[in-house]
């Protein structure tokens, strides 16, 4: 929103699209029109009508929608769009961008690594920068697991899994979301997955790994600075309980092979779909 022009409705957006009010209401949700939600109605900068080219809006067919490039990764385009929805709070139009990704041809684990995933760090970016505050941060991130949760069905194969991994974020780190999009991820690419979730204790872990017979390998997510004691611990401990189990760590936290290694793990990946092909050429 600018300071350029005061903010119009939704209907007299629509007028001056020359759409129909349904229509301009599909933009807003899914993030093709950007809007706030004020005294029980739908606010728009006038600046940003211009950002609109007016088109079919498709959320359920798997033909290309009229405002994806031909060229890049389809899901890439809704990104900026999801952020926006997911600061804004608005559930439903979230859910609509990840509808309209899928519908663009982009499959499950293409819209987590591409849509989600960007949008979640640039919400995080925000944070830290001062542009977005830990109201806007929180309640984000709150949408944005009930988004996951809604896609989570679409991640499920059939036939006999590849392999069991245990995954889990590291004691003291309260972020569930990374941890939450791995497991689907690796659900996608065939993998059957134990959760355990954020802030795990080592003990858990142990408890974890000990109970699971067979293990390809043990992901442990570090999404903030300040857990590398609880890494090391955990990383030692799952030696300790099953010698020769890889244990493999990612996040935020640790951004390359040499801080993973620096804190007792075999493995890093930059991502969930990395992990993925690491996990891959264990099996």
């Amino acid at each position: 929103m600018t300071d350029s022009a005061p903010s119009i409705d939704l209907t007299e957006a629509a007028r001056r699209l020359g759409v129909h009010y349904m229509t301009a209401y599909r933009y807003v949700r899914l993030g093709r029109l950007a809007a706030t939600r004020s005294r029980g109605r739908w606010w728009i900068s006038p600046d940003d009508l211009a950002n609109v080219t007016p088109g079919p809006v498709r959320t359920r067919s798997r033909r290309r929608t009229n405002d994806v490039p031909r060229r890049g990764h389809p899901s890439r385009v809704y990104a900026s769009r999801l952020e926006d929805r997911l600061v804004a709070g608005d559930e439903p139009g979230a859910w609509a961008v990840v509808q309209a990704a899928l519908a663009s041809g982009a499959d499950p684990t293409q819209v987590v690594l591409h849509t989600i995933g960007p949008a979640m760090r640039a919400i995080g970016d925000g944070w830290e920068s001062g542009r977005l505050s830990v109201f806007d941060e929180h309640r984000a991130t709150a949408v944005a697991v009930r988004v996951l949760g809604r896609l989570g069905p679409l991640f499920r194969r059939p036939g006999r899994p590849g392999g069991t991994v245990l995954l889990a974020g590291v004691a003291g780190d309260p972020h569930a979301l990374p941890v939450a999009l791995t497991a689907d991820v690796l659900r996608g690419a065939g993998f059957a997955v134990i959760d355990l979730g954020s802030n795990t204790p080592v003990e858990a872990v142990v408890d974890a790994v000990v109970a699971t017979p067979a293990l390809v390998a043990v992901g442990v997510s570090v999404s903030a600075d300040g857990h590398a004691t609880a890494a090391r611990r955990t990383a030692a401990a799952v030696r300790r309980a099953r010698p020769g189990t890889p244990v493999a760590m990612g996040g935020p936290a640790v951004p390359d092979l040499a801080t993973a290694r620096s804190l007792g793990a075999d493995l890093w990946a930059a991502d969930a779909g990395q992990f993925a092909t690491v996990l891959r050429e264990l099996t």
